[in-house]
């Protein structure tokens, strides 16, 4: 078989297994390895597809040439090799991983940049339960606001993960959900629904078309969707790894990050297989990094070879609790980390972590070391809601008179969102805290690079700068909205920006003017 690819965009080649196992699915392994002109390679695992089809979805990191490709063993499937021509770019896709190349961490171990090396900053949202509930209008719908907002991450529970929900098996419908394994209420995944992981395809490929991220968490440890015994610590690790090889056969050759571990103390032992595994079988390195509860160390396998970040979780009573991300900037060794869920907007009472309380805890986490980048939440958002009325969820976590299309337009989404769009474009990549060079703000440097300072209630800003650390040209812009409040000069040590205080601001501080204003 042979097909034509532009780099960075997947490619899908099939073949037919001709004497099929009992489960396809847990019985038979199949692994294709390309080989470029020029001698380098790349090893994909396929994936079962129904029936006796099998497929392998691969992406071309080099942008020239031609891939040849084979099928390892001696499984009797048919074609078992063919070619890859790569044929010139297009620059234009809305997603900045196929014009940038895939995800990766930084040198500095900090925070993200893409294959060429572009800066990379998460701003992500948390419709954790989309993948069983939502259907595909609903997320264009969902896609397009996020889009416009400027998030540029979803994060995904990529199976409904409680043992003991029950509801009709449709979307759409009240108490219904959509099922990834028929065995999952017994602990298990060895029973896969070819039909689900179809479905999520085309819901992971309207966001990446939105510029999205997919992040994909296999199966939640801790709370998962409505609190009725989540599956992720109880179903056995070797199961748990090979459905962590199932979703980077099937997804990972698309923009994505792996979130292996979720709402748990991140030393599960399915955490571990998973993490292992996905560095086996990933050989793009995409991301892969756990999520904690509110009362974790948040330092599981921070030495391992397969982990790539760590998130926190700060709980959901409204308080701002930036610290929690400040004890991981200083683990070792380094990884990039951020807060993967702060207070969801509205959850369990109006006014709880709404409108700019958002804003405030996305610049303070991200001026605390957070500098992976910045999640949102909004209640009755993550459960997919599907309207006000809609019973059979937990109270604390629901917005009061609201489903997911209500949620959708809440006003701290909007303050969130911004923070991607007035970062874009800067060199973000070598930024650390720093608290010396400015009087009153939260700040972030790469000296004679950039300088962000955030300052909760704005005020005149006094710089301490003798070394003159902080590049020469400032703008002082309002982050409700992104507009320039003033601009200028940097002044010397001992000099101030003046400005009268009672809102908040962000003080960017380059060499060049930032993108967002041009």
């Amino acid at each position: 078989m042979n097909a034509t690819a532009m780099p960075w965009h997947p490619v899908e080649l099939t073949v037919a297994v001709t004497d099929r196992p009992a489960n396809p699915y847990t019985d038979l392994d199949l692994t294709v390895e390309f080989t470029h002109q020029d001698g380098s390679r790349l090893t994909r695992p396929a994936f079962w597809d129904g029936g006796s089809t099998w497929r392998v979805r691969f992406v071309s990191p080099g942008p020239t040439g031609s891939w040849r490709w084979r099928l390892l063993g001696s499984a009797p499937a048919s074609p078992s090799s063919g070619t890859v021509e790569i044929i010139p770019g297009d620059d234009s896709h809305p997603h900045a991983s196929v014009r940038h190349g895939f995800p990766r961490p930084a040198a500095s171990g900090r925070a993200l940049v893409h294959a060429d090396g572009t800066p990379m900053v998460i701003v992500g949202d948390t419709p954790w339960a989309m993948p069983w509930r939502a259907t595909l209008s609903d997320v264009e719908h969902y896609a397009a606001d996020r889009q416009a907002k400027g998030f540029n991450a979803a994060l995904l529970m990529s199976v409904q993960p409680d043992m003991g929900a029950v509801g009709p098996r449709e979307r759409g419908v009240d108490f219904g959900f959509d099922v990834g394994f028929e065995d999952l209420p017994s602990g298990r995944l060895t029973q896969l629904n070819v039909d689900y992981f179809r479905y999520l395809d085309a819901i992971c490929a309207i966001l990446v078309n939105h510029g999205i991220t997919p992040v994909l968490q296999p199966v939640f440890h801790g709370f998962g969707w409505k609190g009725q015994g989540v599956a992720g610590p109880v179903v056995p690790a070797q199961e748990y790894a090979r459905y962590c090889r199932y979703l980077v056969a099937r997804y990972g050759a698309s923009p994505v990050i792996y979130l292996v571990g979720a709402d748990g103390a991140g030393t599960e032992p399915q955490i571990a297989a998973g993490g292992a595994e996905i560095e086996r079988v990933d050989c793009y390195r995409q991301p892969t990094g756990i999520h904690y509860r509110p009362h974790a160390r948040n330092d599981a396998h921070q030495a391992e070879s397969w982990l790539d970040f760590q998130w926190c979780q700060t709980g959901h009573e409204g308080e701002h609790v930036p610290e929690r991300v400040t004890d991981m900037w200083h683990h070792h060794p380094a990884k990039p980390v951020l807060n993967g869920e702060p207070t969801y907007e509205n959850s369990g009472r109006r006014g709880k972590g709404a409108g700019w309380w958002q804003g405030h805890e996305a610049w303070s986490n991200l001026c605390a070391g957070g500098t992976m980048g910045v999640v949102y939440g909004a209640g009755s958002l993550w459960q997919w809601r599907l309207h006000a009325g809609e019973a059979g969820h937990q109270p604390f976590f629901l917005a009061e008179g609201a489903g997911w299309r209500e949620a959708l337009k809440f006003e701290g989404s909007r303050y969130v969102g911004l923070v991607g769009k007035i970062l874009d474009g800067l060199p973000t990549t070598d930024l650390v805290p720093c608290w010396d060079v400015s009087l009153g703000t939260r700040g972030l440097l790469d000296p004679g690079v950039l300088y962000l300072g955030y300052l909760e209630n704005g005020g005149p800003v006094l710089f301490l700068d003798s070394e003159r650390r902080v590049p020469s040209r400032y703008w002082l812009v309002d982050p409700r909205d992104g507009s320039v409040v003033a601009s200028g000069s940097c002044p010397g040590d001992g000099g101030t920006i003046a400005d009268p205080g009672g809102a908040p601001r962000l003080l960017i501080c380059s060499e060049t003017v930032p993108p967002f204003i041009k």
